[in-house]
């Protein structure tokens, strides 16, 4: 009697100590920025934006100047990685192609996958550490960590088995989004976490938080953490979204809102 007592109070004490751990996060709007633009991919903690417009032309505006880079040969841009701004990687889908651009948006280097040996298939491109870049294989189901500059595959992980969703990455992690699971990897390859997804369409990271969508809400995934807790907001239609530092960024009709996350 007296050991069932105990592990009744055990029990209560541990989801007590669970629900005071849940955690409440709020998106609070500070305040908006106009812009014209196809496509927003970054914002920096300077304010500095990089985007597209309608002529598939890629921009830097900061607070002083607005410098562009296009490459009309190659088509639409289908994503922007700007979280280093010496090494700015444009991916080119159509084109099977990754350009990387300096802080001036002068081309360092252009890698075409359908003359690399071996051939790459890549669906999704994301940054990685040095002259590296992390590709999704969409012959063979799996992450590569590619180094531009020696043309060598550096490390290969476990093919995965649903639909790729998203990928995005910074020098130490790898988010990958699937219809099933979103996997976090470290630099070498390793799979940190493996969590079910339940129903997440995409994602933005920074050093501090991963921010997951669903429809129209938005979710929050700390670093080092397994647990998603959603993020109360205004409704809104979310057409694209960022995340820098305590910062998430919603754009939609020419207009980029910024809402400060309040975690209690």
């Amino acid at each position: 009697m007296q050991k069932l007592i105990y592990l009744f109070l055990l029990f209560g004490f541990l989801s007590f100590s669970q629900q005071e751990t849940k955690k409440q996060v709020t998106a609070i709007l500070k305040d908006s920025t106009k812009i014209e633009a196809k496509t927003v991919f970054g914002i920096d903690t300077f304010g500095t934006l990089y985007y597209t417009t309608e002529n598939n032309s890629f921009h830097k505006k900061t607070k002083d100047t607005v410098i562009s880079y296009a490459n009309f040969q190659l088509g639409d841009i289908t994503s922007a990685n700007t979280f280093n701004p010496l090494k700015i990687n444009l991916f080119y889908k159509d084109f099977n192609t990754v350009v990387v651009l300096d802080n001036r948006l002068a081309e360092i280097s252009k890698i075409d996958f359908n003359v690399t040996q071996p051939y790459k298939n890549v669906s999704f491109v994301s940054a990685g550490y040095d002259n590296t870049l992390w590709l999704f294989n969409e012959d063979f189901q799996y992450l590569e960590l590619y180094d531009y500059k020696t043309h060598k595959t550096k490390l290969k992980t476990v093919p995965v088995q649903s639909e790729v969703l998203d990928l995005k990455s910074d020098y130490n992690y790898c988010y990958l989004l699937t219809k099933n699971y979103l996997y976090v990897y470290n630099y070498f390859g390793s799979l940190i976490h493996k969590i079910q997804n339940s129903g997440f369409d995409s994602l933005a990271f920074n050093k501090a938080h991963l921010i997951l969508k669903q429809n129209e809400s938005l979710y929050i995934l700390e670093k080092s953490k397994t647990k998603i807790q959603p993020i109360t907001h205004p409704k809104m239609l979310i057409k694209q979204f960022l995340v820098t530092n305590e910062t998430v960024y919603i754009y939609d009709l020419n207009l980029l809102r910024h809402y400060q996350l309040k975690i209690e």
